[in-house]
């Protein structure tokens, strides 16, 4: 199957390689086929079933989340700060501590944070633990502090100034927020594994080196895409601070090359990051996650760990995994994932370095693996999550980009929670990009046409003095009264006591 790519590109294919993820053996992630100038991250950027174009039944390339395969070079080119306007495009200067005084926010119940404060175009939008608010705007970051008037705004850094498309921004630690790019492209010419200039390979456990396997060029590949950890400098406008690279695993930090796999950090998997969120419950608080091309990274302030995903098999036995655009905390802190795909959760409560340890159940529970909405499509269908939440409730709830809102059956239902059968949601907007469960019991409904609420008491009605294109939802529950910021056609509006 072949589908055709609203607004990125024309079309996707499935390319076969051996991977070096998980537990289990070939792993395929279709992908576009050529660049996404101009990547929108609410527009789907492709994970389709494709026409098998033929699997290598390679060797699994480290299958313990902790091991690092092999030993590198170790060439530094992570912290590129690019060229470009703005006020500064370097990391040079100090970082402010970034703490802010949140009872200086309006705390009326709607604010049009772009008109009252000259935001300007608003691509995406994150908040971070000293409440100052992130914005993205293609290759631009900006930030609002509590108490300005006007944003801070600079052009070119890190990889914006390297030519790559921003897709997401989310807010971290005080002063600081992750900012994800697409690559030009998601699959790897010859396959994800990179040759380290040692030249050892993973089907000969890392001991047959031949230096000659190395390409320079090839190296670079780990450079694309990814994302940039930025800092609001004493000057109060956005800095780098690095490129992500510090691998959890890596002791010491072996190369500053980017995000690639924890169990293997031969292969480059995660290369385009489709969504974030930072955790601001449960025992993972604080840390950020991300969603990519492949699965979900686990953030902690500059280290992180890649990666896992919900997935599925075909009848030969490989791997589908979707693009992982649906990402969510659940009221207990557990992660929620949604692809184009499949479903699950994970409860972090292992460490940063467990994370990928799929193999231990114990190390990071999963209340739903590996899961398809049955109710909705057949498995080689995509259903186009878009957002997971768990409202107050407990009840799980998935929001599509085609299909509408959709809720999981559990105990209450005579149903097991794990099975993840669902049933639609009438009254609900069909074009679903967003979904936002806050602490009053509500669920907000960012779609194409508006915001909608579902209230405690399971009615659904439409928020108004907002527009459409309700492309990002993002709750922070830890001020009064709560904010829920909401973009709404490049336009950022903030709603006050949910």
């Amino acid at each position: 199957m072949t589908r055709r790519l609203v607004g990125a590109v024309a079309a996707a294919v499935l390319v076969g390689a051996a991977w070096g993820c998980g537990d289990d053996g070939v792993d395929q992630t279709p992908t576009p086929i050529q660049p996404q100038p101009g990547f929108d991250a609410g527009v789907d950027a492709g994970t389709d079933a494709g026409v098998d174009a033929g699997i290598d039944a390679g060797t699994d390339a480290g299958t313990d989340g902790g091991t690092d395969a092999g030993t590198d070079g170790g060439t530094d080119a992570g912290t590129d700060g690019g060229t470009g306007g703005g006020t500064d495009a370097g990391t040079d200067g100090g970082f402010a501590t970034g703490v802010g005084d949140p009872s200086l926010w309006p705390t009326e119940a709607q604010v049009n944070y772009t008109q009252k404060f000259g935001l300007g175009t608003v691509r995406d939008v994150g908040i971070d633990e000293g409440y100052n608010i992130w914005l993205l705007n293609g290759g631009s970051v900006g930030v609002l502090r509590p108490g300005d008037t006007r944003p801070n705004w600079v052009s070119g850094l890190g990889q914006a100034g390297r030519g790559f498309s921003s897709t997401v921004i989310c807010g971290g630690a005080p002063g600081r927020a992750y900012v994800g790019y697409a690559a030009s492209y998601n699959d790897i010419p010859g396959g994800q594994f990179i040759y380290s200039p040692d030249g050892c390979d993973f089907e000969g456990g890392y001991t047959n080196c031949d230096p000659s396997r190395y390409s320079a060029e090839r190296f670079q590949e780990y450079q694309q895409g990814d994302l940039d950890i930025v800092r609001m400098g004493t000057d109060n406008a956005p800095k780098l601070e690095e490129h992500i690279w510090r691998n959890v695993t890596n002791n010491p930090f072996k190369q500053a090359t980017g995000l690639r796999n924890t169990n293997d950090h031969h292969f480059d998997e995660d290369r385009s990051v489709y969504s974030c969120v930072r955790a601001m419950r449960g025992p993972a608080k604080g840390d950020v996650f991300i969603g990519t091309n492949h699965g979900y990274t686990r953030i902690s302030g500059l280290v992180y760990n890649s990666h896992r995903h919900p997935i599925w098999y075909t009848a030969d036995k490989s791997q589908r995994a979707g693009y992982a655009y649906g990402i969510g905390i659940a009221q207990d802190g557990d992660v929620l994932m949604a692809t184009d795909w499949s479903v699950g959760t994970v409860s972090p409560i292992g460490d940063l370095k467990t994370w990928d340890r799929e193999a231990d159940a114990t190390l990071n529970p999963e209340k739903i693996k590996n899961r398809q909405v049955l109710e909705l499509n057949s498995q080689e269908d995509f259903d186009f999550w878009r957002g997971f939440e768990q409202t107050k409730d407990g009840r799980y709830y998935l929001g599509s980009k085609d299909y509408g809102l959709w809720r999981l059956k559990d105990a209450s239902d005579g149903a097991r929670l794990a099975d993840a059968h669902g049933e639609r949601i009438p009254g609900a907007p069909s074009n679903i990009q967003s979904l936002a469960a806050t602490d009053d019991g509500s669920l907000f409904i960012g779609a194409g046409d508006g915001l909608y609420r579902m209230d405690a008491n399971k009615q659904i009605t439409r928020v108004s003095g907002l527009g459409g294109d309700i492309k990002r939802l993002v709750y922070d529950p830890t001020v009064t009264p709560s904010m829920l910021l909401v973009l709404s056609g490049g336009t950022l509006y903030v709603l006050r006591g949910y």
